[in-house]
């Protein structure tokens, strides 16, 4: 018979061997929620590339519409009482679909003028992006709430500084934007999968996936800028 070590008892030993098998449960729970939310993630990644398709020859009014609708599916999916549903699901590959719809045309143009490699590059340097702040901000105990509460406010100023390149001509303009751009989804990144790896409910799947997603989506749109040519 093992002999006790000073000063501990049975229970201790009991008590020990129910946090460790309390540990792997929630070890096994977290790896199947990032496993569900990279799967949605892709899966509306595909819608993304099926809406592209769709929406290639999409004119002006076509692409203000697709962009209007996918905004005001986000923002429903804010709203569901239940996002893990169904309806959660469907909202999330909406707003995939009806984004494609609206890059569509772009991402034809540079297929037709002969610069497709240029997708090829903003794609490789989006999945390094995503891959190296997702993994810190998983890894982190950090709390990143206040810093993703900064992001906020300055992507809303990106927005604006969006708007007056529209009426302004800013030499480098369109640079900056996008560099600038990419700072705030560096930390919109790092708090998405934070929070995924503090998710403890398979509820938080479709409102996670819809972060990261729309993360990839806009850091891939940066980089084709700047790669592109600050957007020809």
């Amino acid at each position: 018979m093992a002999e006790e070590t000073p000063g501990t008892t049975w229970y201790d030993h009991a008590a020990a061997a129910d946090q460790a098998r309390a540990a792997e449960a929630e070890h096994v729970t977290q790896r199947a929620l990032f496993a569900r939310v990279m799967f949605l993630v892709g899966v509306t990644c595909g819608f993304t590339a099926a809406g592209a398709f769709i929406g290639k020859d999409f004119t002006g009014g076509w692409m203000i519409g697709a962009w209007v609708i996918a905004l005001v599916l986000v923002i429903a999916s804010a709203f569901l009482k239940r996002p893990s549903g169904m309806l959660g699901m469907t909202l999330l590959f909406g707003v995939g679909l009806f984004l494609g719809m609206a890059v569509g045309p772009v991402l034809t143009m540079y297929v037709e003028s002969g610069s497709a490699q240029v997708l090829w590059q903003a794609a490789g340097a989006t999945g390094l992006f995503i891959a190296g702040f997702g993994a810190w901000g998983y890894a982190t105990r950090r709390d990143l709430a206040p810093l993703a509460r900064i992001a906020f406010w300055a992507l809303l100023g990106l927005i604006g500084f969006g708007i007056v390149m529209i009426f302004v001509n800013i030499p480098g303009g369109r640079l900056i934007y996008a560099i600038f751009g990419l700072a705030i989804f560096a930390v919109w990144t790092m708090f998405d999968f934070q929070r995924l790896r503090r998710a403890s409910t398979g509820n938080a799947a479709v409102p996670i996936a819809l972060g990261i997603f729309l993360d990839v989506f806009n850091v891939f749109l940066f980089f084709l800028q700047i790669l592109g040519g600050g957007g020809r």
